[in-house]
C-alpha cells in the first residue's frame, strides 16, 4: 500500500512554477470602512455555488488591510478587461493611493466598485476559512453587472496575456 506524505514540503518557487500553468483571470476586490476604501488586486477567484449565488477569492495573511476586509459588511470583485493592466498592477501595489487615479463608485451594496469592469459581484460576506497562508472569503452575490463583450485580462506563468480568438466554421 502506497502511503502520502501530508507533511511533504516543496520548493516555493518550484511550486508557484507549477500553479502559475493554471491561466486565471485578474479581478480587483474592493471593501470600505470608516478609513475609506480598500482595494486588492487577486487571481484567486472562482465560483462556488448558483443556489445560493457564492463567489470565493482568497486574501495572504501578511495583507495590510485583511483585517479591514475581514470585517467590511460588504464588497466588491471586479472582473478586470484586457484594458486594464494598469488598474491591476495599482491594486498589486502597497502603499500607495490606488483610488484617486481609478474610476470607481459606491454600488447598491455600499461596496466600492470598479467603473467600468468586465463583470463585477457585489457580496456580503458568507463564510472566512482558514487556508494556510491566505484567508479564503466566500461571498453571497447580493448584486451583480456585466459589460459588454470584451476580452478579460489573464494571467499566466508570471505574465499577462491576451485572450486568443478562435474563428468558428460557419
Amino acid at each position: 500500500m502506497t502511503t502520502i506524505d501530508l507533511d511533504a514540503r516543496f520548493d516555493p518557487r518550484e511550486l508557484r512554477n507549477a500553479l502559475g500553468r493554471f491561466a486565471t483571470g485578474i479581478a480587483v476586490v474592493m471593501a470600505q470602512d470608516e478609513d475609506g476604501p480598500i482595494g486588492v488586486t487577486v487571481n484567486s477567484f472562482s465560483s462556488v455555488s448558483l443556489d445560493p449565488p457564492l463567489i470565493l477569492f482568497s486574501m495572504a495573511r501578511s495583507l495590510h488591510s485583511l483585517a479591514r476586509l475581514e470585517k467590511a459588511k460588504a464588497y466588491s470583485v471586479n472582473i478586470l478587461m484586457e484594458s486594464q493592466q494598469d488598474i491591476s498592477n495599482r491594486f498589486a501595489r502597497a502603499g500607495e493611493d490606488k483610488f484617486s487615479a481609478t474610476p470607481w463608485e459606491i454600488g447598491p451594496s455600499g461596496a466600492p466598485r470598479l467603473v467600468p469592469a468586465h463583470a463585477t459581484f457585489e457580496c456580503v460576506p458568507y463564510a472566512h476559512y482558514d487556508g494556510g497562508d491566505h484567508v479564503i472569503f466566500v461571498g453571497r452575490v447580493v448584486h451583480l453587472h456585466a459589460e459588454g463583450e470584451g476580452d478579460p485580462l489573464l494571467y499566466y506563468r508570471g505574465s499577462y496575456r491576451l485572450l486568443a480568438s478562435i474563428a468558428q466554421e460557419g
